[in-house]
């Protein structure tokens, strides 16, 4: 690409390691925040940049170095939550679109689950 013209890719850049705010949510309600965004499947990069929480905590509780026996059943209990929403908002479909959705969010949820 020359120089001097613009990029047309109009995404915003991955956001650098660190955070771009400040957090000002208690441990406690960081680690459920963490735990529903990692359950959407959000990068801890992405997590840190749009809440704050300091990246490296981010790191260790999805490494399990940190609240290693309750981490995961947070992470469980938003999956099932992810879950019936999905499957709610599917209803909105009619037939076969709505079968073959459905059991797309079925075989997602079960390899998340089996992780």
């Amino acid at each position: 690409m020359p120089v001097n013209q613009p990029s047309k890719d109009q995404r915003t850049p991955s956001p650098p390691y660190g955070y771009s705010r400040e957090c000002t949510h208690s441990r406690e309600q960081q680690i459920h925040i963490v735990a529903e965004f990692h359950a959407h499947k959000i990068r801890p990069s992405r997590i840190a940049y749009r809440v704050g929480i300091d990246i490296a905590f981010i790191e260790e509780l999805i490494a399990g170095e940190v609240e290693a026996e309750r981490f995961p059943r947070l992470v469980a209990y938003y999956r099932r939550q992810r879950y019936q929403q999905r499957m709610t908002e599917s209803a909105a479909r009619r037939g076969a679109a709505r079968y073959d959705l459905q059991q797309r969010i079925e075989r997602e949820f079960q390899q998340e689950t089996d992780l």
